[in-house]
């Protein structure tokens, strides 16, 4: 295959692959949840006119304040009595928020409700999401020497394992780990502090959250009478940034098991490459002021007997 044929049919197999994946995806959300759709618009079509006929509202007022209940709920305010909390935008929901918005999780169960706060919003997301993203990459490139270059490079000293197999056991064991410490355990945790939630959606709430999707469906700490409420969501805080910033080492480390396997290369993606920053030299390099003659002489053969050799060393 020329590389100028795999260039071309490279891309465009990528892009036809990931528009059957899309229509694949539509197929399957559409045939699980329109039924379940149908059934909701049934059950509250009932409720309706079950209250119009036992209350002398009629149809448009009830019409009116159901679209201003359903407005403000967009917002995070509710009318419910018990799902009513104090304010949305105290500091530890601010701040929650702020995290949501930098991270591009993005739960929308708050949002700006005035002009200046959108606007505010727009500069901030626009210096806070690179930002976050400056912070996310300088402490994932720290982290690749002791949890992803000094594991393999133990895996082949120790173990004897070639650079391939030494990689993907890395792998799998770093997947193993991340899978149990950041989406099983914090599920069960999850579950348990939130008493709605059963362990799938838990689960289900990790992993929209670290994969950055944020659908919003599910949010913690906002239970009424939340315990601690204001310590809860930053304790989330902190695990959505380590939760982050572990997704991203497994992404790096994904990159350098696909590029030792020359997946990279048949695929004509960038290899990865080892930032010079991480690589320090033992000695550091003298200027280079050396005259002219000195550089001609330091080219010369070295002479056989002056060299060091295994004879040479005193016993």
């Amino acid at each position: 295959m020329s590389t100028t044929f795999r260039s071309c049919f490279v891309p465009t197999g990528f892009i036809l692959g990931y528009i059957a994946y899309l229509l694949l995806g539509a197929l399957v959300f559409s045939a699980i949840e329109r039924p379940v759709e149908e059934t909701l618009k049934s059950d509250l079509s009932s409720l309706k006119a079950e209250f119009l006929n036992l209350s002398c509202v009629n149809a448009t007022a009830l019409e009116t304040f159901l679209e201003k209940v359903l407005q403000a709920n967009k917002y995070g305010v509710s009318v419910l009595e018990n799902a009513t909390l104090p304010t949305n935008w105290d500091l530890a929901s601010a701040l929650f928020f702020a995290n949501t918005m930098v991270t591009t999780v993005g739960y929308g169960h708050s949002t700006p409700l005035s002009d200046e706060g959108k606007a505010f919003s727009i500069v901030y997301a626009l210096i806070g999401v690179p930002f976050t993203m400056l912070v996310l990459t300088a402490c994932v490139q720290r982290l690749m020497h002791p949890l992803t270059y000094g594991p393999i490079s133990i895996c082949q000293r120790r173990a004897g394992l070639q650079p391939r197999t030494a990689s993907v056991v890395h792998f799998i064991v770093l997947l193993f780990l991340v899978v149990l410490g950041f989406f099983v355990v914090p599920a069960l945790v999850f579950s348990t502090i939130e008493e709605t939630w059963s362990f799938l959606d838990s689960f289900y709430f990790c992993f929209i959250s670290l994969c950055t999707i944020g659908l919003g469906d599910f949010v913690p700490a906002e239970k009424p009478g939340q315990r601690l409420r204001a310590l809860y969501k930053i304790s989330v805080m902190v695990y959505l940034f380590v939760g982050l910033m572990v997704m991203f080492l497994v992404l790096r480390t994904f990159h350098k098991l696909a590029d030792v396997h020359g997946w990279t290369a048949f695929f004509q993606l960038p290899s990865y490459e080892e930032e010079d920053e991480d690589r320090e030299p033992i000695i550091e390099q003298e200027p280079d002021d050396e005259s002219p003659e000195a550089e001609k002489a330091s080219v010369k053969p070295l002479d056989p007997s002056s060299q060091v050799s295994y004879n040479s060393i005193n016993r």
